[in-house]
């Protein structure tokens, strides 16, 4: 069996970011109009009036301070609240194509290759933009890769469950050299007018080489000892969007459609699946949590990632234990852990444990255990 290493990682930040401050003053002040709009109903109890939203709540609640999108106009006018993305002719580049490459080019570089020597490219994340051609066939395209592409989604796990995808690829001799790439356009989906959720999401891309270990040149290699995936199905996190909306015109653009969640039932249910999956994985593997020098996880919420944590190591672990990464990028569904995992490995020696772990919609979960080459 081919033995398997990470070879490089990129990332690309979007040229505009947007704060706690600016959505709260933003979403206040839609509140007061729909309140005053609605003034009536509210005085006669058939509907509810909204609530105002505060940097404080926000931070408390998940340690997001601020995020990066790629369009910022719209955004933040009462009026509009959604990212103005003017539409595209066919033959240009899409927005999560050029933002894949951008990640993509900086992966081949710390990995000491060019496009021409990657034979498989898959773009994981969230949302796709469309359904066909695949994102995945037109960075293959426009960079010059060999071989083939995909598109494959899994929330926010996308980005692990492909890993695991190309390390099966690698190993089972239908690819020697994949980049696994993870353009997270997620502003599109957020429902600025929910209190509860207009904070959670920002943009972003990042990418990885995965490599055959006797392939690999680069002095930032980590080799893949462990890998694990679960899924279990539930409808606390959820989006309705998609090509059949069309078909339901007076439903087609109710709030349904965008990014949703029962956030309490997400924390409770879970969570314990979390800690029970890693559990598993490292009695099977013969590893103790300790071991580990580094955890990179998802980057969805503070509490979350501080009581796994908690739950594997104890008490009193160092912050750089396990790297917070949203409280500047917000959570960028499955690409959170990869951008933990790109900006926090320089300092790992060979032989050094680091696990690489996301969780969410689905429910999924992922974990691939690296050891530093």
């Amino acid at each position: 069996m081919n033995k398997v290493v990470i070879s490089g990682s990129g990332l690309y930040t979007p040229p505009y970011s947007v704060s706690n401050d600016e959505l709260v003053n933003s979403y206040n002040s839609y509140v007061d109009l729909f309140n005053q709009q609605n003034a009536a109903d509210i005085e006669a109890g058939a509907t509810v009036a909204m609530a105002y939203s505060s940097s404080e709540f926000i931070e408390k609640a998940s340690g997001i301070k601020s995020r990066y999108v790629m369009v910022k106009e719209g955004i933040l006018d009462t009026d509009i609240m959604m990212p103005l993305i003017a539409d595209k002719s066919s033959e240009l580049l899409s927005m999560q194509a050029e933002m894949g490459i951008n990640a993509a080019k900086q992966a081949l570089e710390q990995a000491n290759l060019t496009a021409e020597d990657i034979d498989l490219v898959i773009v994981a994340c969230a949302y796709t933009q469309r359904a066909y051609p695949a994102i995945a066939i037109e960075i293959q395209q426009a960079m010059g890769t060999k071989g083939f592409a995909y598109d494959m989604l899994v929330a926010c796990s996308s980005a692990t469950f492909a890993i695991v995808n190309a390390v099966n690829a690698i190993r089972g001799g239908t690819a020697n050299r994949v980049l696994v790439i993870n353009p997270e356009l997620t502003s599109p989906q957020i429902n600025f007018r929910d209190r509860d959720s207009h904070f959670i999401f920002g943009d972003v891309a990042t990418a990885v080489v995965v490599e055959r270990e006797e392939l690999s040149t680069s002095k930032r290699a980590f080799s893949v000892l462990s890998m694990r995936c679960l899924t279990d199905y539930s409808s606390n996190i959820r989006s309705n969007f998609g090509f059949v909306n069309r078909c339901d015109p007076e439903n087609a653009t109710t709030a349904d459609k965008l990014f949703h969640q029962q956030g309490r039932k997400v924390f409770k249910e879970l969570l314990p699946m979390i800690y029970q999956h890693l559990d598993a994985q490292f009695t099977d593997e013969q590893i103790k949590p300790e071991e580990f020098k580094r955890l990179w996880l998802h980057q969805a919420n503070i509490n979350m990632n501080l009581f796994v944590v908690k739950k594997l190591l104890g008490d009193n672990v160092e912050a750089d234990k396990a790297p917070i990464v949203l409280d500047e990028y917000a959570n960028t569904a499955s690409a959170g852990s990869v951008i933990a995992f790109h900006k926090f490995n320089q300092d790992f020696k060979t032989g050094d444990l680091g696990l690489l772990c996301s969780f969410g919609a689905g429910y999924s979960i992922g974990s691939i255990v690296l050891e530093k080459c």
